[in-house]
């Protein structure tokens, strides 16, 4: 494994696309005058979303972090989710960072959902299926791959083949299955959950200024850090309570910083407990704030 120099390692975020889900799903049994208040629903109950990756821009390697939703979408589909404002194949993203998909090393997957892997593929001008990163090692949890192909009836809608099935193929790009807790590179660590879907993993990314955590849909937005703030979609719900409670009380502990993957508005910041020990969003410093509270459209 190459060692990564992390004092000048870049944290940056890269904004992929911006869609629409149904507020109610989102928040389980949160009533909606409580999540409407900072998450406005519009005339279809849709909440606004961001769909976004992290780039980790180091000298001697560059890792991608999720893909976003792609652009295999029908234009139904695209009402549906309002679909806007996105980048096709992050390539506008990566050229702001004189980078190309074809220099991406490795690209880490959360999860195999359509909103997490679904830009993993494209179709060329000949409508043939290529991949996005064709020079990247993938890596997936073995569980959240094997669940992907044969998942439950209440989320099979999540999975898209297409988006990930390239993989087995025998001239794809490297498939990399992990298996639970792993530091996959370096400084770059996995943290399987299984509330939301089986085997997503969090992403613990260390650099010199600070450690980050990319949340997945463990905790999508700022407003769901509160304990009985689950998705509907969640496969077990009282599983994502429980790890998303430990997962905050080493956040505080340790003041790292919480990158939030779907608030289309706080694109990150730390953790603090008020004194009825719930878990509050706290914003970042200037300093941090002004390496990472940015973000490439």
């Amino acid at each position: 494994m190459p060692t990564a120099n992390r004092t000048n390692r870049r944290i940056i975020l890269l904004r992929e696309a911006d869609f629409a889900l149904d507020g109610g799903a989102m928040f389980g049994i949160i009533p909606r005058p409580l999540w409407e208040k900072n998450n406005p629903a519009d005339e279809a109950n849709r909440i606004d979303m961001s769909a976004r990756c992290i780039l980790v821009d180091d000298p001697e390697q560059t890792t991608l972090i999720d893909v976003g939703i792609g652009t295999r979408w029908s234009d139904r589909h695209r009402e549906i989710y309002k679909i806007s404002d996105q980048d096709p194949g992050l390539r506008q993203a990566l050229s702001k960072c004189d980078l190309t998909p074809e220099d991406i090393d490795h690209v880490v997957l959360t999860h195999l959902h359509f909103d997490h892997a679904g830009g993993l593929t494209y179709l060329d001008s000949t409508d043939t299926l290529r991949p996005s990163f064709p020079n990247a090692t993938h890596w997936v949890q073995r569980r959240n791959w094997s669940w992907a192909f044969n998942p439950s009836p209440r989320d099979s809608g999540s999975y898209r083949r297409d988006d990930f099935a390239f993989l087995e193929h025998e001239n794809a790009p490297p498939l990399e299955l992990i298996e639970g807790i792993d530091e996959i590179l370096d400084g770059i660590e996995v943290l399987p959950c299984h509330g939301h879907t089986y085997g997503m993993q969090v992403v613990k990314i260390d650099a010199a200024d600070a450690t980050y955590l990319f949340l997945a849909d463990l905790i999508p937005t700022s407003s769901h850090l509160g304990a009985p703030y689950v998705m509907g979609y969640d496969l077990q719900p009282l599983v994502t309570v429980e790890e998303k409670q430990e997962i905050l009380y080493h956040a505080c502990r340790n003041d790292w910083v919480l990158l939030f993957q779907h608030d289309p508005e706080v694109p990150a910041g730390r953790v603090e407990f008020d004194e009825r020990d719930r878990p509050v969003h706290a914003p970042l410093n200037t300093e941090l704030d002004s390496l990472i509270g940015w973000e490439i459209p």
